[in-house]
């Protein structure tokens, strides 16, 4: 275990990370960081799959960070990530305790494993312009021009697309040169999920969800006056949920639309993943249907080589 500085359990959507995160901290007395680009807002907490009574294991609580940190509306960025990550990492080691990050957003969890030098990128309005009107296609295939690094994994609609080559347009015109983000040696984790297995376990959370109020949790948030622009800007359920909250498209075409979404969305993770071991991190699969004990016994395994 000194070995490692930091455990990393990433995965797909509906992998079952979040469980096998906090039972392995039970074992290791150790605390979360979370690498969700949408869990860290308050009030987003069904359609972001939060599932905070999983950080309960036997009455105790499991210490986790980067979560419900920001209003809904907001355009938090991977710049603001590291600086909240680098935080959270070095409260915990000072505790004398292990971190685990854990979470599927491949850009968070890479700028943080490679320590890539980011800075906040500021608005580009003639950039903006002359990218309306283009199809998610159109600026999807001209994000995919640029060498660079960007979450494609979250790029589902026009907004965020332009974003997103605002921010590699800025990196390739501009001297980005930061301070070094210190090495961090960690132990990474994917859990592997047979993909009929996930398919099955995606439409079967989507149906929970709905039933539990995910539907009404938009309709809140729009009620306290979060621009229903900033809601579709988020994409999967809250771009769904919100245009059939605002009268946009019908019911079977939001559920249809957003269990095909989240399909994609967990194929494009994986996507990501495997392009991290391309890019050489060395991730150690383990089935993610295997009981929750053989799990947590391969990575002290995986620990104690």
């Amino acid at each position: 275990m000194p070995n490692y500085d930091l455990i990393t359990i990433l995965g797909p959507t509906a992998s079952g990370k979040t469980p096998f995160a906090t039972a392995l901290a039970y074992e290791l007395d150790a605390e979360i960081i979370s690498a969700d680009s949408r869990q860290l807002y308050r009030g987003m907490d069904l359609g972001t799959g939060k599932d905070l009574d999983d950080y309960t294991i036997n009455g105790r609580q499991i210490p986790y960070h980067l979560i419900d940190i920001a209003e809904p509306g907001y355009k938090y960025n991977v710049f603001e990530y590291q600086q909240d990550f680098l935080k959270a990492y070095e409260d915990i080691q000072e505790k004398g305790k292990l971190p685990i990050l854990c979470g599927g957003t491949g850009m968070y969890l890479e700028s943080v494993l490679k320590g890539y030098k980011l800075i906040p990128v500021p608005e580009n309005p003639e950039l903006r312009q002359k990218l309306a009107g283009k199809t998610l296609s159109e600026l999807t295939e001209i994000l995919s021009s640029y060498k660079t690094l960007h979450n494609s994994t979250d790029v589902d609609t026009a907004k965020r697309a332009i974003r997103a080559i605002e921010i590699e347009e800025y990196y390739v015109t501009n001297d980005t040169e930061q301070r070094e983000f210190p090495p961090i040696k960690s132990l990474i984790i994917g859990l592997d999920i047979e993909r009929e297995l996930r398919r099955e376990k995606i439409s079967r959370r989507l149906k929970q969800r709905i039933t539990d109020g995910m539907i009404e949790e938009v309709k809140g948030l729009l009620e306290k006056g979060v621009p229903a622009a900033d809601l579709i800007y988020y994409g999967l359920e809250y771009k769904f949920l919100t245009l059939y909250a605002t009268g946009q498209i019908e019911y079977d075409e939001m559920y249809n639309g957003l269990e095909t979404a989240i399909h994609q969305f967990a194929k494009r993770q994986m996507t990501w993943f495997r392009g991290m071991e391309r890019r050489g991190f060395d991730i150690y699969w383990i089935n993610a249907s295997l009981p929750m004990e053989e799990k947590i016994q391969e990575a002290k395994a995986l620990l104690n080589r």
